[in-house]
């Protein structure tokens, strides 16, 4: 399992479906998810403080998660298969499966660590300096990210 952090949540047009950017902590691979606009939003919404009155889900099975005396120890994507990415979240060591985007949601609420398997990135990631190039002198990080939003920018679903 490598350890992955949220770099970017894009939402564009109507008609493509929202993105979020997971990006490996220590490696040049990033794990691009489509999902749903509301899945989108509560990644997004994690960073704004919670109503303790009217509570998000999210927030309100993290309260629960701590009331209870648990721990969301880690989230991890365990699964890629024909486009659609598989999720679980971590408590008391105990795996629940999840969708892509609740789990991401409930990791930057909690604070706990974004793990993914192995084959996943390598099946599903995406390098920023892909293989073969190591003979070029490597670019600024400025650079990789311009290189990558351009990617974005031409890639849909269905090139994976």
């Amino acid at each position: 399992m490598r350890e992955l952090r949220v770099e970017e949540v894009r939402v564009s047009t109507p008609d493509m479906a929202p993105l979020v950017i997971l990006a490996e902590v220590e490696g040049d691979r990033v794990l691009p998810i489509w999902m749903s606009a509301t899945g989108a939003a509560a990644i997004v919404g994690a960073t704004d403080d919670p109503d303790p009155y009217r509570p998000g889900i999210h927030d309100l099975v993290s309260d629960v998660v701590d009331t209870l005396g648990g721990t969301l120890q880690e989230v991890q994507i365990v699964a890629y298969d024909d486009g659609q990415f598989f999720a679980e979240v971590v408590v008391q060591g105990v795996p629940l499966a999840a969708r892509p985007s609740d789990a991401i949601a409930l990791a930057l609420r909690t604070g706990c660590p974004i793990r993914c398997a192995d084959d996943v990135l390598d099946t599903a990631g995406v390098h920023l300096n892909p293989p073969g190039v190591a003979d070029r002198p490597e670019a600024p990080p400025e650079d990789q990210v311009q290189r990558f939003r351009e990617f974005l920018d031409n890639v849909s679903p269905d090139d994976f």
